[in-house]
Parts: C-alpha cells; sequence; structure tokens
C-alpha cells in the first residue's frame, strides 16, 4: 500500500533551529505558538499546518517553506 503523502514530508525544523542556535522553546515564544504544537511538528506528526504558522516559523527562522518542508525518499 503506498504511503499517503503527508507521511513523505519532512520537517526539518530541528535542523533549522540548530544552525541558527535557537531552541524549539525560543521559536514557541518568538512565534507565539505552542511549545507542543511545534514539537509535533519537529517530530515529523503534524497532519497539518495553518498556512499563517508556516509563515510566521519561516520569518522567524528566515528561511523559505522549501528548506522546512521537504519530501522524504520513499526508500
Amino acid at each position: 500500500m503506498p504511503a499517503e503523502s503527508g507521511e513523505r514530508i519532512h520537517c526539518r525544523l530541528d535542523e533549522l533551529l540548530e544552525a541558527r542556535e535557537m531552541t524549539l522553546t525560543e521559536l514557541s515564544r518568538r512565534v507565539g505558538v505552542s511549545l507542543v504544537n511545534l514539537s509535533i511538528l519537529k517530530n515529523d506528526r503534524a497532519r497539518a499546518i495553518r498556512f499563517s504558522t508556516l509563515a510566521a516559523v519561516c520569518e522567524v527562522l528566515d528561511c523559505q517553506v522549501g528548506e522546512l518542508l521537504v519530501v522524504a525518499d520513499p526508500g
């Protein structure tokens, strides 16, 4: 059975945070999104993300959506 397309999306939040020497707690404070919700996103467990949240995360991390969310290899 093929994987749902959402299961192939990988969030690179941990890598971007490390590169910017920022904690998830600091990102949560600056974006205004709960630490729990950002943790779900970071751990690839999110089923959806609001465009406003996506835009806010990208703005704070100074990145593009394609740097944050990538399509993972199926294998």
